[in-house]
């Protein structure tokens, strides 16, 4: 059985309150859980216990920065259009 988590991230968006954020995915095979940067929560998800979206939320506290610097230089493809 694998369970490999992946996480993948977005570039830096405007939400509807004009701040910036990163949206963090985390996927496992059908699980999946969503987060916010720089808040460090997790807004949806599915299959994941409390104890793991504890888990998810403190990674992400702990690399906010790393997480943050990667998301600046995503380009964004709208911007193109």
């Amino acid at each position: 059985m694998n369970d490999a988590l992946t996480m993948t991230y977005s570039a830096i968006v405007t939400d509807k309150d004009q701040k910036k954020i990163v949206r963090v995915q985390f996927e496992r095979q059908a699980d999946f859980a969503e987060g916010l940067l720089p808040d460090c929560k997790i807004v949806s998800k599915k299959g994941f216990s409390e104890e793991e979206i504890q888990q998810l939320e403190t990674y992400m506290q702990a690399n906010l920065e790393d997480i943050m610097s990667k998301a600046k230089i995503i380009s964004n493809p709208l911007k193109w259009l």
